[in-house]
């Protein structure tokens, strides 16, 4: 086997150190001593967690191999590790004599092998290191461009968490929300879209985001993201991204206080805003009751961006009676008085008004699109049990979708079908995965 072979296969070692070393929220550096070609100590970052500012991966593991060796010498051993060591390490290995250090990345922040200062290149000192860097460089510089843009990404969301709430809006304490059965996902903000004007949005987002499908799930009123905690596992388990946003007014989006604040062209401005920030690619819409005309007036403004429609218990046109919260902690946890439900108020403000001429336009161009130009693949699941729609509201939205099968039945499901997430989540998983139209069954 040849020297470069070894080295290589060495560095995977202390790759795999460091990757022991993010899984416990450290930088992720990892190193190993190998004598004789035998490793015969590892080491990965610990400072924070050993509350040890010497506690980096190369002194972890020169410490472990001289208790091995019985000798704080470590005559003709050389150290592995993913990141060019600091002044510090550098200094260590020398005092050890270190025979030869072979390196991954490049620190040109902190480096003392060649970055910054190069201290093995001191004549003055009694013991010359050998050093070889950039073995398996772009693996290792990988990983840590990885941490640290997820600990930036998470520094965000803090900041959002915190972000300051607008006095005529409101903002359900997070205690409401604690310990939810079966919703366990990171919240997520955005407080800088054009058309939130400094109001919180909060929605999920999980899953890979180069995944093969994005299913995208709006909820309707009074539901929140909760809505889909049934379905979302079962997209995520098949390797696929879900992104779930609470409309303003609802969830964990902040409440304003007033019901005059909501119209249907306004949460429909911010859905677009949402949907460009995250980027998302062939998205398969998943709507639900008054989520239904926002959702599907998302599609004909960027036709490529979406490949499938499953519709559950709405319509174009929703004549119903208002929906009770119910008993649901799940459900009610977003409203802790009435207050809070300024948007439950003005559910007619999310359907197009008639009388306002964008609006009007706006639904029959998203009617002419479904009927006659989308090439989305649709499908219908019913829960048929719902007492709050209008009798005939299947039949129209099944005849406005172009091509839709006919329409799956849920016997037992009410209003809220979503609640019946797994075996509806598991049908469009795998309609929506097939290139060629598949008829699913007529029901379950």
């Amino acid at each position: 086997m040849s020297r470069q072979t070894d080295d290589a296969g060495f560095m995977r070692l202390a790759l795999s150190q460091a990757h022991s070393a993010a899984a416990s929220g450290e930088v992720p550096v990892g190193a190993v001593v190998v004598k004789d070609g035998r490793v015969i100590a590892v080491g990965h970052n610990a400072p924070v967690g050993t509350h040890d500012p010497t506690a980096h991966a190369e002194i972890v593991a020169l410490r472990e191999a001289a208790r091995v060796l019985g000798n704080y010498r470590l005559t003709g051993c050389e150290l592995f590790v993913t990141l060019e060591p600091c002044s510090m390490c550098c200094g260590a290995m020398l005092h050890a004599r270190i025979a030869r250090l072979v390196f991954g990345a490049d620190d040109p922040k902190a480096g003392a092998a060649g970055s910054v200062l190069n201290l093995f290149a001191e004549p003055a000192l009694n013991h010359q290191t050998r050093v070889q860097g950039g073995v398996l460089a772009a693996e290792c510089s990988a990983m840590l461009r990885s941490f640290f843009a997820a600990r930036r990404a998470h520094q965000v969301q803090g900041r959002l968490a915190n972000h300051p709430l607008r006095p005529d809006a409101l903002r359900t304490a997070d205690a409401h929300f604690e310990a939810l059965a079966g919703y366990p996902w990171q919240p997520r903000y955005l407080s800088d879209l054009p058309a939130l004007g400094g109001l919180r949005m909060h929605y999920l987002d999980e899953g890979p985001q180069d995944a093969p499908l994005t299913f995208m799930c709006l909820h309707g009123i009074p539901t929140w993201s909760y809505l889909y905690r049934k379905m979302i596992p079962i997209f995520l388990e098949q390797g696929h991204r879900v992104l779930a946003p609470d409309l303003i007014g609802f969830g964990k989006s902040d409440k304003p206080k007033k019901s005059s604040a909501h119209r249907f062209s306004w949460h429909r401005q911010v859905l677009l805003e949402w949907v460009d920030r995250l980027n998302p690619a062939r998205v398969v819409l998943l709507v639900h009751g008054w989520g239904g005309w926002l959702g599907m007036g998302l599609p004909p403004q960027e036709p490529t961006r979406y490949v499938g429609l499953l519709a559950m218990n709405t319509c174009m046109d929703l004549e119903s009676r208002p929906i009770s919260l119910g008993t649901d902690v799940g459900y009610r946890a977003p409203f802790p008085d009435p207050g809070y439900q300024a948007a439950i108020r003005a559910s007619n403000a999310f359907d197009p008004n008639p009388s306002h001429t964008n609006e009007a336009d706006i639904a029959q161009h998203t009617l002419h699109f479904w009927q006659n130009d989308g090439h989305q693949r649709t499908l219908m699941a019913w829960g048929m049990q719902d007492l709050l729609l209008a009798a005939d509201a299947k039949t129209t939205l099944h005849a406005a979708l172009r091509n839709c099968p006919e329409p799956v039945q849920m016997t037992d499901a009410g209003h809220l079908s979503p609640e019946f997430g797994e075996p509806i989540a598991r049908l469009a998983l795998s309609y929506f995965s097939q290139p060629a139209p598949a008829q699913p069954k007529a029901g379950f």
